[in-house]
């Protein structure tokens, strides 16, 4: 492989890893601003949850967009935000699945594969 293809490779993996990081932090970590909002406090009543849940969820999610959306972050804060990240998407499958079925437990699909790519191309530009 020449130098010129493989700068053109690393430079596509970055694009996507930032591409599909962003896109992740602005669907599920900036809604969370609004964890302390009536809708979200009724939702999380809804599925039985207790109130402070809400309050920790938002938080840990606003934390979780912020180590992964900062470049400077070490690599380790940001696989425990994937971590959390990942556990959050497969307790609202569950979740929603459980308690309304199985068409709301599709959009927690959606962001763990925006997620999974995000993941794999973290790997590749770290490695990169």
């Amino acid at each position: 492989m020449t130098t010129l293809t493989s700068s053109r490779i690393v430079k596509r993996d970055r694009i996507v890893y930032w591409i599909f990081t962003t896109l992740f932090v602005l669907l599920d970590s900036v809604p969370a601003i609004w964890f302390n909002s009536e809708l979200a406090r009724q939702g999380i009543k809804d599925m039985g949850f207790p109130a402070y849940f809400g309050v920790e969820l938002g938080i840990g999610k606003i934390i979780g967009g912020i180590l992964l959306i900062l470049p400077m972050v070490p690599a380790r804060f940001k696989e425990w935000a994937y971590v959390g990240f990942g556990i959050s998407l497969i307790s609202a499958f569950i979740a929603n699945f459980v308690m309304k079925g199985p068409m709301f437990a599709l959009p927690p699909l959606v962001g763990m594969a925006i997620l999974t790519v995000s993941y794999v191309y973290f790997h590749k530009t770290v490695k990169g």
